[in-house]
């Protein structure tokens, strides 16, 4: 399989791991240590009788690029090339954390003396020069932003919302580093191929979801009887072209592996980190209609079944925990559609969106956005696990995309306040107005695993950031606008007039 290859610049922010990834690359990636065994534990998963969930399986930090507003523009790159080199050194503790267990399990100061502990300082280093640079570019940065320079160690549990924000006054090890047993009996191995997860409890048999259960506060479906109940569909394909890399353009822009895990595209061809609007409004794009070159991209996603892809000794792929092959969709749906209470206008061009969190694993779910169903239960939605489908059934990744626009900005600080969710009733928040309503659905061939014993046998995964253990509700999907002005009219015409066009 292929990959981008067009040449980037390594900026420093992403020459922090490479020294730490270097350290465990070996065979099939890299050598992430089982959380789930104890580090003087030898032999079969199955005689496992104490776990290493007593230690710290992951690191949760504060999401400082959330917490940022009023950056000015002439600002934002640098505050970009700032959280992406925070980004770096988290996923540098968490090498560092999966890597020196048995340290771990002779010491229960060991995390937070040597890992958390000068985290800490290295965070609070760039946050004092992102305030710096937001208060010279004629901003008024938080004061208080330093609270967020601490982290904390967390079993891999579920979090509850909003854990982890304030980042201070916890040891990082005395939650998880006195010796108990907290991993509630669990006692999952690592699939055979060192992967930091997923494990048996992510998923659930689609018979055992609910009906019509999820809440819909997110990701709420716009279109229905009434207002603008047209549609749109465009057909970009499936990512024929193999452009694959872990690059993020609208969250780390000038970044190489800005993501630390690999996207599939569609669409526009020139989608890495340097890419400038002019080179998305110059590109190729794999839609059949050639007046949209948008850009659509999201996370892959890998059967973990021992295959060594492309990317196994690389930077965003096998070298950052994300391994096993990874799986096109047999369907990628692109459709917008229109507001429930009245008319869309037209996205601006180059318009950035984002939905999901590609951290809710350790943020919350505040804005989390997966969905996860299998053909034919499409009624059926799960935002924490990957489903388990029956014979004949194929799993589906749906997002529903921010509709209403704040009518002034294609991005914001945080690459998220200048768009919303409709509310309740469907219209938008004062000062929002409507916009056509991208969804993605994604339809996959993926052998059911199989789940026994509290194990997992050849698991699908999303790649994710490392420290978010592959959780399904880490899912996420980008979106940037560069349809041409006509093409962009007839979208909005359609939905408006009602009709269903492509």
């Amino acid at each position: 399989m292929g990959r981008n290859t067009r040449k980037r610049r390594t900026p420093l922010a992403t020459k922090v791991v490479a020294g730490a990834a270097a350290l465990a690359v070996g065979g099939g990636g890299l050598v992430w240590a089982n959380f789930y065994a104890s580090a003087h534990e030898e032999g079969p998963a199955h005689h496992r009788t104490r776990s290493a969930a007593a230690q710290v399986a992951t690191i949760d930090c504060p999401d400082v690029g959330q917490q940022l507003s009023g950056v000015p523009d002439r600002a934002r790159g640098e505050v970009d090339g700032e959280l992406a080199t925070m980004d770096s050194q988290i996923t540098e503790a968490y090498q560092r954390l999966a890597t020196t267990r048995r340290a771990q399990a002779g010491d229960p100061r060991f995390v937070q003396n040597t890992i958390l502990g000068p985290l800490k300082d290295r965070r609070k280093a760039i946050i004092d020069r992102i305030q710096l640079e937001i208060n010279r570019a004629g901003g008024q940065a938080d004061e208080d932003l330093d609270r967020l320079a601490g982290c904390q160690g967390q079993p891999a549990e579920q979090p509850q919302a909003g854990d982890g924000q304030d980042g201070g006054g916890q040891d990082g090890d005395g939650q998880n580093g006195d010796g108990q047993d907290q991993d509630g009996g669990q006692n999952q191995d690592d699939n055979g191929n060192g992967a930091a997860g997923p494990v048996a409890d992510d998923f659930i048999d689609i018979d055992d979801v609910e009906p019509n259960s999820r809440a819909s506060r997110n990701g709420l479906a716009a279109d229905g009887d009434g207002g603008s109940t047209g549609t749109f569909t465009t057909d970009c394909g499936v990512n024929e072209n193999d452009l694959f890399n872990s690059d993020n353009l609208i969250a780390a822009p000038g970044v190489d592996n800005g993501a630390h895990h690999v996207h599939d595209y569609v669409g526009n061809q020139d989608n890495d980190a340097f890419s400038s609007d002019e080179d998305l409004a110059n590109a190729d794009t794999s839609c059949r209609n050639q007046g949209d070159r948008s850009t659509y991209y999201w996370p892959v996603l890998r059967l973990q079944d021992g295959t060594e892809e492309f990317d196994a000794n690389d930077q965003g792929g096998g070298a950052e925990g994300n391994v096993g092959r990874i799986l096109k969709p047999a369907r990628a749906e692109l459709r917008f559609v229109g507001n429930q209470q009245g008319d869309v206008v037209a996205m601006p061009k180059f318009l950035r969106i984002i939905t999901g969190d590609a951290k809710s694993f350790t943020n919350g779910d505040a804005n989390a956005n997966s969905s996860w169903s299998c053909t034919g239960f499409e009624d059926r939605q799960v935002t924490d696990k990957y489903p388990l489908c029956p014979e004949g059934s194929q799993v589906v990744r749906t997002a529903n995309f921010q509709s209403c626009w704040d009518g002034q900005n294609i991005d914001s600080a945080n690459h998220r306040d200048h768009m919303a969710f409709v509310q309740e009733d469907g219209g938008c928040p004062n000062g929002f107005q409507a916009v056509p309503q991208l969804q993605v659905r994604l339809v996959y061939d993926i052998p059911t695993p199989v789940v026994e014993n509290g194990q997992v046998r050849n698991p699908y995964a999303v790649d994710s950031f490392p420290e978010q253990l592959h959780k399904p509700i880490t899912d996420h999907n980008d979106f940037i606008n560069v349809m041409d002005e006509d093409l962009m009219d007839e979208v909005v015409r359609c939905i408006n007039s009602g009709e269903d066009c492509q």
